[in-house]
Parts: C-alpha cells; sequence; structure tokens
C-alpha cells in the first residue's frame, strides 16, 4: 500500500528526530511537533550543523515554502 506524504510525516510526529533540509543550504535537526498542509513546520529541540559545531535553536518553526525535503533522522 502507498503511503500519502501526511501519513509518513504522522507516524514521525513526537517520536523522533527528522531532518530538515531548507533553501540556502541549511539543514535543521528537530522533533516535528506540528505541522500543516502548507508544510509549515513546529520542530522542538532544534539543532543546525554549523562550521563552529552544532548550535542548538531550541523550539523553531519553520515556513512551509522554505522546506525543500523532510527526512526521518538515522541516530
Amino acid at each position: 500500500m502507498t503511503k500519502r506524504p501526511l501519513e509518513i510525516l504522522d507516524q514521525v510526529l513526537n517520536r523522533q528526530p527528522v531532518i530538515i533540509s531548507l533553501k540556502g543550504g541549511r539543514e535543521i535537526r528537530g522533533v516535528l511537533q506540528g505541522y500543516d498542509v502548507h508544510m509549515n513546520l513546529v520542530l522542538d529541540k532544534a539543532e543546525e550543523e554549523g562550521e563552529n559545531g552544532t548550535v542548538s535553536l531550541g523550539t523553531l518553526i519553520v515556513r512551509g515554502d522554505n522546506v525543500i525535503y523532510i527526512s526521518p533522522s538515522v541516530e
């Protein structure tokens, strides 16, 4: 059975970290707390890998038009 994109997001919601790739080359990792049909995302425990190491961002809202992809994180 083929899953719909929002069904896949439901599976990771509040369970496991996801990696969000954003326009401009940024990647953010965090626990998906919520989303809407426009792919606006709420992340908890968000962090970004940068040139100077990992930067903790806390709770973060990501506007959907900046999202390139969302992937379950492998830790």
